[in-house]
């Protein structure tokens, strides 16, 4: 049993940072709230969303796993209003996930979550680079990268205390460096490794949004981006596996 009601745009953002990497997943409803966690199909990018009862004006939930298509669930709520408040609700037994705002009542077919990939485990990282930078600051850089290179490395540079992202093309690179007065805290550790802009510029359409991400980075190793929706009720995380360099 689910009956929920909550903002659109804070569904719609949740929404958005699962559809960022997969078109489909199991999601976790309990008293505790809603979760999911999983992999892309090339196993290469990792999300783990949480949200908690109080992200939303009402919450009650029977403890179950819901086979949702995030495709077909994104296009629904696409067609929310800003600021409109959606209703989700599961009779107990149905396999039906009902959704009411407006004026409109979707109801969307649930899969079998036996179909779908079993939640992968939270890898154990050491990252000893840690960084904390807004949103729009990644977002930015994520987008000027693009013009350049097919990928990204992040790194830190414990020397010249400066966190850097940059990109190299055929015949063009671009750097941006953000010392102490440009992040909200740095860790001086040496770090640097490669990622895939396609992944990245993906994960970037949520992430832009956070007045805070905390970014962990090794030496080639993969990222951990960790970031709040929901106004603090929600968390997000993505990991992503490193590029390897050729020599």
């Amino acid at each position: 049993m689910l009956r929920a009601t909550i903002d659109a745009d804070v569904f719609k953002e949740a929404v958005d940072a699962i559809a960022a990497l997969v078109s489909e997943c199991r999601l976790h409803v309990s008293a505790e709230g809603m979760r999911t966690r999983a992999v892309d199909t090339a196993n290469v990018a990792m999300v783990s969303l949480e949200l908690a009862p109080a992200a939303f004006e009402v919450f009650e939930a029977s403890e179950r796993a819901l086979g949702i298509d995030i495709t077909k669930l994104k296009n629904i709520i696409g067609m929310v209003n800003r600021g409109d408040s959606l209703q989700l609700s599961i009779p107990a037994d149905s396999q039906k996930l009902n959704l009411a705002f407006q004026s409109y009542q979707y109801s969307l077919t649930l899969l079998d979550p036996n179909t779908i990939r079993k939640d992968p485990n939270a890898p154990s990282l050491e990252l000893p680079g840690q960084v904390v930078l807004d949103g729009a600051t990644l977002t930015n850089a994520i987008k000027a990268a693009t013009v350049v290179s097919d990928k990204i490395a992040l790194g830190i540079d414990p020397e010249a205390r400066v966190f850097y992202m940059e990109a190299e093309g055929d015949t063009d690179n671009i750097r941006l460096e953000l010392g102490p007065d440009k992040v909200q805290s740095l860790t001086e550790t040496k770090a640097r490794s490669l990622f895939s802009l396609d992944y990245l510029k993906d994960m970037s359409r949520t992430m832009g949004r956070a007045e805070r991400i905390e970014i962990g980075i090794g030496i080639d190793h993969p990222v951990r981006f960790t970031f709040e929706i929901a106004g603090g009720a929600g968390k997000v995380v993505y990991l992503l596996a490193p590029r390897i360099e050729a020599d």
